[in-house]
């Protein structure tokens, strides 16, 4: 069994100051926060950012920003840009303007969902345009698979060309709307993938343990952070680093070792 990529995901879209005060919405506590625990064992950032207001922004210049600290700081970690659908126009121009930066791999759902309370939408051109730039400036996507549709239509742009194979996904389970994050749905995603593919496990609040548990037993990879889940348990309010020494400490007690982001490099032909 490969040794365990685990990606954090500290800021996402959604978490805020008032939900949560540990949630990094400033380029320096987003940077200090990925530093903080690729110490303890992270792989990945996954990185959203914020403007000014403190709201999701797809805006190229503090992506650069972000980036441009962690080189400077030579934060040996994999960067990973997010194009999620929250916060601008729902277009190539607006959500993939930071794909021409150095950062080794960007995210891209393969489908349209639900969230909460809108969607997550991912019409097929876009879809396309998205991952024509990541190919074009040398980053790997990460399918982002809200849902088993979303795996059937990788497959899809996998025989199309569109993607190419190793493909690497991160199963987002249990967001309200979208697949629940359950042990036999888990199985069914795992098992839908395509042939030599590589995947994480993304587990949405209540879901996260559990999901995750089994991601680490079944030999795939994880993410975590204050994207997926803001409490600890139940009233504790958890930050970045609690979330990451969790799972290192579950990967230990399961006989996982934990990869460096060299080896994690290797994991995802990089």
């Amino acid at each position: 069994m490969e040794k365990l990529i685990i990606t954090l995901a500290p800021t996402g879209n959604v978490p805020t100051k008032a939900m949560n005060p540990a949630t990094p919405v400033t380029v320096e506590e987003i940077v200090e926060d990925i530093k903080k625990c690729r110490a303890l064992g992270v792989s990945i950032a996954h990185i959203h950012v914020r403007d000014r207001e403190g709201k999701p922004t797809s805006d190229r210049s503090i992506y650069q920003q972000v980036l441009g600290r962690l080189a400077e700081e030579k934060v040996d970690i994999i960067t990973q840009v997010s194009t999620g659908a929250r916060g601008g126009e729902n277009t190539i121009a607006w959500r993939g303007q930071m794909l021409d930066l150095p950062a080794r791999m960007a995210s891209l759902s393969t489908g349209s969902s639900n969230f909460p309370s809108s969607i997550n939408a991912n019409d097929p051109a876009l879809i396309e345009a998205l991952a024509g730039k990541m190919y074009a400036h040398g980053l790997k996507p990460e399918i982002e698979a809200f849902d088993v549709g979303m795996i059937s239509n990788a497959k899809k742009l996998l025989k199309k060309g569109v993607l190419k194979a190793p493909l690497h996904f991160n199963l987002v389970m249990n967001v309200p709307g979208s697949i629940e994050g359950t042990p036999r749905n888990l199985l069914f995603m795992v098992e839908s993938l395509p042939a030599g593919s590589t995947w994480s496990v993304s587990g949405i609040g209540k879901s996260q343990v559990p999901m995750l548990t089994m991601a680490i037993l079944m030999g795939g990879h994880v993410r975590t952070g204050l994207e997926d889940v803001l409490e600890y348990e139940k009233g504790v309010p958890a930050t970045n680093a609690m979330l990451v020494e969790r799972i290192v400490r579950i990967a230990k007690e399961l006989g996982r070792e934990i990869a460096t982001p060299e080896e994690a490099r290797r994991i995802l032909t990089l």
